[in-house]
């Protein structure tokens, strides 16, 4: 296999990159050990907590000399790979998107979270990566920081190929964990090192899902098949634009670039007319406009929430708004809400840890005939639930109330806060131009203009109608699509 930090898609790198980017790995070696010599036994198990929901059964991989006894064998002719990591909420999401859509298709999607295996330097690497984000995330509420570093690195930073370069060489660490793995088994990585890692591992048919549509070299796995949401990233990642400084680039092959829409689960996407109707009825017969607020999982936008649910309040006990609040798995930041507002303590009702109990309510909240009032806040301990949690609000809610991440994708009528990183900013530009959310509210008084524009026009009414169209269209049909090219791959070896 050639190397990949040398040259990428034709593009040979400095020397100097290079020596960094091999220095960069052997610090790595040096920290977190180096077990590209290790045999780690594979042990498939059922998904406990969306295995039901999303068929997904867990691919585990452990320590050397464990037995894997009480292994689920591999369906290898219709099993397919979600390999993701736990950095935030949004890789996550993506990957149920995936498993959502390839069981409605009759596949059977495996969940192998990169960063779940902490004897390996593979989770060892990507744990010391994912603090660092959430550092950065939390330290990005300072301007001046925000201004002169994080904006930056997310934008600028993470877009040059030398960033990738080093990447490639992180990724060498991380390929183990695939190593008895069935190798024709399709991988569909929801992060960039899940499909770094499979390519280098051997695994023959792996897709690409980058999640962001700012172009970034950050997202390079070659060999792989990139997949992408909106078209307005088509071009630059296929010329590699701006990732060489003023350089033109060699481009992305054509067949290596496809664009396939916005990764959606099936339960979302067959219920879009449905819904987007109850949430025009609603606001029709002067119902409380339901507003679910999700906080992420660096918690940066608690102020802002803050903001939201001070103003809400007079409109909360007027019956005219209600909300739906999920802090994911932070239940201090549910706590700090209800110390920094103790007048929203009348309006609440709690759902925290009991996950069936959460279902029922997000199923009732789907009956014509229930009014849902008050505050309502979520918490629940397991990530899957956190995350999964949100999927199950957003059908029953009118406007989604999110940082313009991999949220802004999604089919349901959206306000946008303040993003958390610059490259976030694309996803509200996109989301406007297709009309199903609001142009990026970068401080509270537009935020609070917003909710103004949602609760006295009928601006819900115009998104609604254009998320129908934008299912006309197939904009939504992402994941199937993935879904699809992963298996296509396969089927035409």
């Amino acid at each position: 296999m050639s190397d990949k930090s040398k040259v990428i898609f034709g593009n040979v790198m400095p020397e100097s990159v290079y020596r960094k980017a091999v220095r960069t790995k052997e610090k790595n070696i040096k920290k977190f050990g180096d077990d590209s010599k290790a045999n780690y036994p594979i042990k498939v198990s059922k998904n406990d907590y969306i295995g039901e929901s999303l068929g997904v059964q867990n691919i585990e991989v452990l320590p050397e000399g464990t037995a894997n006894i009480g292994s689920i064998p591999f369906d290898t002719k219709n099993g397919i790979i979600v390999g993701n990591i736990r950095m935030g909420f949004g890789h996550y999401r993506i990957s149920m998107a995936m498993a959502s859509c390839a069981k409605h298709m009759g596949y059977t999607p495996y969940w192998m979270d990169l960063n779940s295996y902490p004897h390996t330097t593979c989770t060892k690497v990507i744990s010391a990566q994912n603090e660092l984000y959430s550092l950065g995330s939390r330290l990005s509420k300072n301007p001046i920081f925000n201004k002169l570093v994080w904006e930056p690195v997310n934008y600028e930073g993470f877009r040059a190929l030398s960033y990738n370069a080093a990447d490639q060489k992180n990724a060498e660490l991380m390929a183990p964990v695939y190593k008895n793995v069935p190798k024709d088994i399709p991988v569909i990585g929801t992060h960039v090192w899940p499909a770094q890692a499979a390519v280098h591992a051997g695994m023959k048919y792996v897709v690409n899902a980058i999640p962001d549509n700012w172009p970034m070299a950050l997202h390079f796995a070659e060999g792989s098949v990139h997949t992408i949401q909106c078209r307005n990233a088509y071009m630059g990642y296929r010329i590699l634009n701006g990732m060489n400084k003023k350089e033109v680039c060699k481009p992305m092959p054509q067949k290596d670039l496809v664009y396939t829409g916005h990764y959606i689960d099936h339960e979302l996407v067959s219920n879009i007319e449905a819904d987007c109707a109850a949430r025009i009825e609603r606001r029709k017969n002067k119902k409380p406009m339901r507003f679910l607020l999700t906080i992420g999982g660096a918690g940066a936008q608690k102020e802002i929430f803050a903001a939201i649910i001070k103003y809400l309040l007079p409109k909360i006990a007027a019956k005219e708004a209600a909300l739906y609040v999920n802090v994911g798995d932070y239940k201090q930041v549910w706590e700090d809400l209800k110390k920094e507002i103790p007048e929203m303590n009348s309006h609440i009702c709690e759902h925290l840890g009991d996950f069936k109990e959460t279902e029922s309510f997000a199923e009732k909240a789907l009956d014509p005939g229930v009014d849902v009032t008050g505050i309502h806040g979520f918490w629940h301990e397991n990530i899957f639930e956190a995350v999964y949690c949100t999927n199950l609000l957003m059908r029953s809610c009118d406007v989604l109330v999110t940082k313009p991440s991999e949220l802004a994708f999604y089919p349901v009528p959206k306000l946008f806060i303040k993003r958390v990183g610059k490259h976030e900013m694309w996803g509200a530009i996109h989301s406007a131009e297709v009309g199903d959310g609001t142009l990026e509210c970068r401080d509270i008084p537009h935020t609070i203009q917003m909710l103004d524009q949602f609760l006295d026009t009928q601006l819900l009414d115009e998104m609604c109608e254009n998320i129908i169209e934008n299912k006309k269209t197939g904009l939504y049909d992402g994941a199937y699509k993935v879904v699809e090219l992963a298996m296509g791959m396969k089927k035409e070896n």
